[in-house]
């Protein structure tokens, strides 16, 4: 084993934690998708809200603003608990502000909490057999995972990303984190289901969870490459974190400079403003000039 993978395989805990914290990108397109879940429960100024939301480029004020968002659809869940549109598109959101902005511990379990519990139950509602999936054996989860059709997949998305943010802000807890294995076979289910869906998000989690360790320790970072060429591909250039990660994990993890640089500079060099992707771009771009500043050091 080089000096490399000696580093990677000291520190394969806290690449656990960065690879959850990196995900925290990919379901911030979610606000996006908020559009028309909103239009049929309120007004016009709704929906147009969120489509600002995830088109602005000011992380700042989406930092400031987007509270006053998830306390008025908490607020639409009250009234219509069942509605599972309105808790799997919660739940996301939640996952994806704490991620993004909550720095203070208890905040982030209290909101990733919340969000589980939101994607749970729209799965539940989902599919019944789906209920309280989290206490199953792993064998009757897998059974339950694979019996889930294409009907299923925003809800089943969402429980695979909120899971993983629980993760994250319970990143002391190794119990929490051997429930990985879950979010690869929901992940994994996604992309058998609806492979484009969110435009390949799933495939960006099926990389990273692939690339997490080098083949000594279990990783298959030739696996990881082609689930990460898969997301490039049907994400036809819109969403450029999916470079970010493809980048962080593959590259780095083969060392290989010139496509962690080539990736990187892309992103750079692209135009941010997608419908539907501009605040994510825009954690993309900041991203990928940290990545670049540390590159001489890594390689």
């Amino acid at each position: 084993m080089n000096a490399n993978s000696t580093r990677l395989f000291k520190n394969k805990a806290s690449v656990k934690y960065t690879v959850l914290f990196c995900l925290c990108s990919l379901f911030f397109i979610g606000f996006n998708g908020c559009a028309s879940i909103i239009s049929s429960t309120t007004s016009d100024m709704m929906t147009h809200l969120s489509e600002s939301i995830s088109n602005n480029d000011d992380l700042e004020i989406v930092e400031a603003g987007a509270p006053a968002y998830l306390l008025m659809i908490d607020s639409f869940i009250l009234k219509d608990p069942d509605n599972q549109k309105m808790l799997y598109t919660a739940a996301g959101l939640y996952a994806s502000y704490a991620d993004f902005f909550i720095t203070d511990p208890v905040r982030s379990k209290r909101m990733a909490n919340k969000a589980l519990r939101y994607a749970k139950k729209a799965v539940c509602l989902s599919e019944s057999d789906a209920c309280d999936l989290k206490s199953k054996s792993f064998e009757g989860f897998t059974r339950t995972i694979a019996d889930m059709n294409a009907s299923h997949v925003p809800a089943l998305f969402a429980l695979g990303d909120s899971w993983a943010r629980w993760i994250m802000a319970n990143k002391t807890d190794f119990d929490a984190l051997a429930d990985i294995a879950h979010i690869e076979e929901i992940m994994k289910r996604v992309t058998q289901l609806e492979p484009d869906y969110r435009d390949g998000a799933a495939y960006l989690y099926l990389g990273t969870l692939a690339t997490l360790f080098p083949p000594a320790l279990g990783g298959n970072p030739e696996l990881g490459r082609s689930y990460f060429e898969t997301a490039l591909t049907l994400a036809r250039g819109k969403n450029l974190m999916a470079k970010v990660l493809y980048a962080k994990f593959y590259a780095r993890m083969v060392f290989d400079r010139p496509l962690h640089d080539r990736l990187l500079k892309e992103v750079l060099g692209a135009d941010p403003y997608v419908p539907g992707y501009t605040l994510v771009n825009t954690r993309a771009r900041q991203q990928a000039e940290l990545l670049l500043m540390d590159a001489d050091d890594y390689f």
